[in-house]
């Protein structure tokens, strides 16, 4: 997932204040404390931290408790609520016939998410077309037409042509039987007047329903700049976030942009087509946290799967068996990285062993070979594969011992990160009955919402 970094340190202080046995003011300043070094570790500026740190504080000592909370809920709680504030909004659009403008510097992956967002719309169920306006980089226009034939959506340029708002026009009446229209725009090293000047004519002449920002995560804090300039120009109403999972700086530039009351519209964080996100604070804050977005989770299962490609309970049982794995890989694979889909379960602060994550696509299509290879007994009762059934397992698949080994060896770790999460449930069971409601159905964890769910009043005050 996104900021792994920032994740991991924010579960970590969570988790160090639920082993606490009283919490009064000196836990709170600690949690404060080790929040502050995660925020800033990941760029957050420090104004802004300093103004959490001492809205958390003061509501803990201020605030009254919800009803049927005790005080680390309380807690909890309040830094939830805080963090979503400090991410800023999301930026709201429908999914409707429409004409969207987008705008960025160069290098800002702008051209790779005008072909995310078709396939994005694609998947909604509604016709999109991209046009190509970007007539100063050597190359946008095919590059675009390559994203755009891989999910067989139309695409206008012409490379030739150095007018852009010619490029638009003709492109608009090229395509007028599509729905949803993405016109990618030229982008600059740097804010130059040329660049504004550009963005200008082609607003003014598309009069889009849209105009959204695209920002490189890595520029950090710098994000602010941007995002202001150009909303000055042309009126920005949404923020791409792309490169998530490449930098440190991601925290930054999010909280950057939530700055200029310009709501974050999506996120990138992955190189495929499909690699990204509608973006929600309560989800987003939620994963940070280790608590799951499951409303993310089944949107991107319905998208991708049918119901009988997969038997989710086989995740949580106690047996889990190479059949099992076999039916998940099939299915998890066409929902994205296993990583990203894991991270929208609810998992407390239980950390998930890299190794058994971070498996590339081509990994996968060998374990299915090898699979291919065993008996129904072997699948069944794994235990059963000693090593003359290896050696057997890779002749027949045309594999090595050392990849048999290497496809048990992910097997085991599966297996032991979903008993963990098995008998994690029961601590997540325990807190999800204590909090109905909770953030009234938003975010992804409607089970989840009485903790982070913005309630007040209450009975009394922790200390």
């Amino acid at each position: 997932m996104v900021l792994d970094n920032l994740s991991n340190s924010l579960k970590d202080a969570m988790k160090k204040l639920a082993g606490k046995t009283v919490i009064d003011r000196a836990a709170v300043d600690e949690l404060v404390r080790d929040l502050q070094r995660a925020l800033l570790s990941s760029d957050v500026n420090v104004k802004l931290v300093m103004q959490l740190s001492q809205s958390i504080k003061s509501r803990a000592l201020a605030e009254d408790m919800p009803k049927g909370m005790n005080a680390r809920e309380h807690v909890l709680r309040i830094v939830y609520q805080e963090l979503v504030g400090l991410v800023g909004k999301e930026a709201d659009f429908a999914l409707r016939p429409q004409k969207i403008l987008m705008a960025g510097l160069q290098g800002s992956g702008k051209t790779t998410t005008t072909g995310k967002l078709c396939r994005y719309f694609q998947r909604k169920g509604l016709k999109v077309a991209a046009i190509g306006a970007d007539n100063f980089r050597p190359g946008a226009f095919a590059q675009l037409e390559t994203l755009c034939k891989k999910i067989n959506v139309p695409c206008y340029g012409d490379p030739m042509e150095k007018d852009a708002v010619k490029i638009v026009r003709d492109g608009l009446a090229a395509l007028k039987d599509n729905e949803v229209i993405i016109v990618d725009t030229a982008g600059r090293h740097a804010l130059e007047d040329d660049l504004i000047e550009e963005i200008t004519q082609i607003n003014d002449f598309l009069q889009p329903d849209h105009r959204w920002l695209v920002i490189d995560a890595a520029i950090g804090q710098a994000a602010r700049e941007q995002a202001r300039r150009f909303h000055e120009a042309i009126g920005i109403d949404g923020v791409i976030v792309t490169k998530m999972d490449g930098t440190a700086k991601g925290g930054g530039a999010m909280s950057a942009v939530a700055e200029t009351e310009s709501g974050i519209v999506f996120i990138g964080e992955g190189e495929t087509i499909d690699d990204l996100e509608k973006f929600e604070p309560n989800g987003f804050i939620s994963r940070l946290l280790g608590m799951g977005d499951l409303k993310a989770l089944v949107e991107k299962a319905e998208e991708s799967i049918d119901a009988e490609d997969v038997d989710v309970n086989a995740m949580l049982r106690g047996k889990f068996s190479l059949n099992d794995m076999y039916k998940q890989l099939e299915a998890v694979q066409k929902m994205g990285p296993l990583k990203q889909v894991m991270s929208m379960l609810p998992l407390g602060g239980m950390k998930l062993p890299t190794e058994a994550l971070d498996g590339t696509a081509e990994k996968m299509k060998r374990f299915r070979i090898i699979m291919d290879s065993m008996t129904p007994q072997e699948l069944d009762d794994p235990s059963l594969i000693n090593t003359s059934r290896m050696m057997r397992v890779a002749k027949g698949s045309g594999t090595s011992l050392d990849e048999v080994r290497d496809l048990m060896k992910y097997y085991k770790m599966m297996q032991k990160t979903l008993k963990g999460f098995r008998g994690n449930r029961l601590a997540m069971g325990k807190m999800m009955k204590q909090m109905p409601g909770m953030m009234g159905g938003r975010g992804g964890m409607g089970s989840l919402g009485g903790m982070m769910g913005g309630m007040r009043g209450g009975r009394r005050r922790p200390f």
